[in-house]
């Protein structure tokens, strides 16, 4: 009898070690991915207006002067971001309340491209797209817009063209993991000018890139949409036959804003691009950095009103996901 006792005792132990081995086991399993978010934007013809605006986010107290000078609300607005910082859930919850998507530039300002292809900021990147993920709908994101050009440290002639492809291809990888597939990648070049590279060679594949961006200004009276836009246009057609967005663009009053700005809507309509993203900012430093608004100047605004009238057929984004 005693004997017995013993081995019911000795299974009771064992049953019990077991259990909280399992139960160690299973504690200390990571948690389940949620599943990913999927989004995707309409891609018509004239579909998107956009804007930047000085101090917002946080403020969105602009994008609506701007709307009522525009006279219709913009469905994309647009801010830079810099590394580090999260996603804006606040500020794009607010630009959904309006019918707008968000359109982020992340800039890696204070960032190393070697380091992000490496993966050594993958932490901060799988913080910013879980937060895009869990948002869950439509956002738009480009990364070290202009690279082209010589004007910021991750572009030409800074760093080689082939290793921002690399960090590139590898924040696109990063998002995807982490389940953030409602975001519209959008690979931004400055319009082709003299100081620029050749854009093929910061070509991160078509799996990589959802739209081209291109930025362009129209400075002088002497600008049209062709000198402005129209090479850089037919370069990118060349290489994809991704949608093209102005995600960019102003006209200054050097260039003689009333005539010209018309001169934008119907060039974007007749390359069949899908909008504009207008720089609604005053610099007022010279050629380069004119006063951008349309605000307070009667005879912009109309003209403004009759391009958007002419050329846009806006979508809101309540109309997709």
């Amino acid at each position: 009898m005693r004997s017995r006792l013993v081995v019911l005792v000795a299974f009771a132990v064992a049953a019990v070690a077991v259990g909280l081995a399992a139960a160690r086991f299973v504690a200390a399993a990571p948690p389940a991915r949620p599943p990913a978010a999927h989004a995707t934007l309409p891609t018509a013809k004239g579909a998107y207006l956009g804007v930047y605006e000085a101090g917002t986010p946080p403020n969105y107290q602009p994008v609506a002067e701007f709307a009522a000078a525009a006279g219709t609300q913009p469905n994309l607005i647009g801010y830079y971001s810099g590394w580090i910082e999260p996603f804006n859930t606040k500020f794009a919850n607010m630009s959904r309340s309006h019918g707008a998507t968000p359109f982020v530039q992340i800039d890696p300002t204070d960032a190393s491209l070697p380091d992000i292809a490496a993966g050594e900021e993958d932490s901060y990147l799988r913080q910013f797209a879980d937060g895009v993920a869990d948002w869950g709908h439509a956002v738009v994101i480009g990364f070290g817009h202009e690279m082209n050009s010589g004007k910021y440290s991750w572009g030409y002639g800074h760093v080689p063209a082939a290793t921002f492809v690399k960090a590139w291809r590898h924040i696109v990888t990063v998002f995807r993991s982490e389940g953030a597939d409602n975001v519209t990648w959008l690979w931004t070049l400055e319009a082709d000018a003299p100081g620029t590279g050749p854009i093929a060679d910061w070509w991160p594949g078509s799996q990589y890139v959802t739209w081209i961006g291109i930025d362009g200004y129209y400075y002088r009276s002497s600008d049209t949409f062709s000198s402005v836009f129209g090479k850089t246009i037919d370069q990118v057609r060349q290489l994809t036959g991704k949608p093209v967005l102005l995600s960019e663009t102003a006209v200054g009053p050097q260039a003689g804003q009333t005539v010209k700005i018309l001169d934008l809507f119907h060039g974007m309509a007749d390359y069949d691009t899908l909008g504009v993203v207008w720089f609604d900012i005053a610099q007022h430093d010279g050629l380069y950095h004119q006063d951008w608004r349309i605000e307070d100047n009667q005879a912009a605004e109309y003209a403004f009103r009759l391009g958007v009238r002419d050329e846009l057929t806006l979508v809101s984004a309540g109309q997709h996901s």
